[in-house]
């Protein structure tokens, strides 16, 4: 399902920032704020994905 690597990319990338807000860094910390808004919506893709297939059989 070509929408949960896309899920798995994203969770991948923001990894650095994610370690770097922890040490305070307050724009990394915007960054990540921003990415896991655009992770919450690939995650609800993922789910009507799954709903979709279920659906359907």
């Amino acid at each position: 399902m070509q929408e949960y690597e896309d899920l798995k990319v994203m969770v991948s990338e923001i990894e650095s920032d994610i370690g770097k807000a922890e040490g305070g860094n307050k724009a990394a910390g915007t960054r990540v704020r921003k990415q896991m808004q655009k992770i919450k919506q690939a995650a609800q893709l993922v789910r009507n994905k799954v709903l979709e297939t279920r659906s359907s059989e």
